[in-house]
């Protein structure tokens, strides 16, 4: 008699499932999410680099106030997600592939049964969680980011602070040569007492130094008519001016003497403030072009993703003695030019120039046309060499 262990059949093959991960799925998954890890990371630098530069320069010259810095650059990195994530992608692609390719490693995938559906399966699992969340990102995030930034940076120029003034303290005038002082301040920054300026400027005529100060014994911060300049108004205050080095000096006393202050960087523009409205909004404004381009730029952001992966696919492809990042300078040309195509489409869309039914179906069609012709191209055997000439 038999033992127990071998009476038993051996228990029936259950039918593989079509969601179930097999193992090159997961080995080139994480191929592909290490290189679009790392390609985000670099493109994320770059990009807040650019704007701690740009907003560090606005608020040396009083345009930004110094305690939203962090939070403009959080907003700003949130809204420049639109152009990193498909380009990330694109990059990532294309080193994940592309190193497969320069170690033989497709090559012996290849050899073991991984064909071209087999490699395009780990890229739809990888792009599509990343198109969803793009989606999410350029609907939704990243126009409250834009009303968001508006907002601050509306309501802090509405007062001195942004200038970077403190009560008892003296500091540089923003974007001139000389200090201003402060004795006290309102809460919202929009009043003050005892206020002293000191500014210098060469003479055009005889290339001197003028000198000009000025004192106040209070005043206020107030908005031109159309919203962006900005003045302070001195009242009952006192008026110094005159070359260094010679006795011509003016005094004049004023009841109010106002002084302009360099102009706020909100952009609160038409076009800019339709652009940050809600999707909501861009549904419901059929007859606006600007806000139906504006909606359809929104939807290029996911499908540039989808479309700009497979791209990159077939650009992968290269021989381990090509050079390492031949492929990589072409896959920068091509995006530079999907993406002109796109800021293009939207453009024309904004201004009347193409109708609202082509979108920018133009961009994208012809990219995935480009994107299957490589493919299709890759798949194909060469002629064998002399092969015309056999009987």
């Amino acid at each position: 008699m038999k033992p127990s262990i071998l009476r038993q059949s051996p228990p029936a093959p259950r039918a593989p499932s079509a969601w179930r991960l097999r193992l090159i799925d997961r080995y080139l998954l994480r191929e592909l999410a290490a290189s679009f890890l790392a390609a985000s990371v670099i493109l994320l630098l770059v990009m807040v680099g650019g704007a701690v530069a740009d907003l560090l320069a606005k608020i040396a010259r009083g345009r930004i106030p110094a305690d939203l810095l962090f939070t403009l650059i959080g907003l700003r990195t949130l809204g420049a997600l639109n152009i990193l994530l498909p380009l990330a992608t694109l990059l990532g692609v294309l080193l994940a592939y592309g190193r497969l390719w320069r170690d033989s490693e497709m090559a012996v995938l290849q050899s073991s049964g991984l064909d071209l559906r087999g490699q395009v399966r780990p890229l739809a699992l990888f792009a599509l969680p990343v198109a969803l969340v793009l989606g999410v990102v350029s609907f939704w995030l990243a126009p409250a980011a834009d009303r968001l930034a508006q907002a601050l940076l509306t309501e802090a120029n509405r007062s001195l602070i942004v200038a970077g003034l403190e009560p008892g303290r003296f500091v540089e005038l923003p974007g001139r040569d000389g200090v201003i002082y402060v004795g006290e301040m309102s809460s919202d920054g929009t009043q003050f007492k005892r206020m002293f300026i000191e500014s210098e400027r060469p003479d055009k005529d005889t290339g001197k130094t003028r000198i000009d100060v000025i004192t106040a014994t209070h005043g206020y911060l107030y908005h031109d008519a159309d919203g962006v300049g900005r003045y302070i108004a001195l009242q009952d205050g006192f008026r110094v001016e005159g070359k260094l080095g010679e006795d011509d000096y003016r005094l004049m006393r004023f009841a109010r003497n106002d002084i302009r202050l360099p102009d706020a960087a909100t952009d609160d523009s038409a076009t800019s403030v339709k652009r940050a409205a809600s999707t909501g909004e861009l549904l419901r404004a059929s007859d606006d072009a600007v806000m139906r381009a504006e909606l359809h730029w929104r939807l290029g952001a996911p499908l540039s993703v989808l479309v700009l992966a497979l791209l990159a696919l077939p650009l992968a492809k290269s021989s381990p003695r090509e050079p390492r990042y031949a492929r990589l300078l072409l896959a920068l040309l091509a995006w530079l030019v999907y993406y002109n195509g796109l800021l293009l489409g939207r453009a024309w869309l904004s201004q009347g120039k193409l109708a609202m039914g082509f979108g920018l179906w133009w961009v994208y069609l012809p990219a995935l046309a480009i994107a299957a012709w490589l493919l299709w191209s890759g798949q194909r055997l060469k002629r064998p060499r002399g092969a015309a000439g056999v009987a």
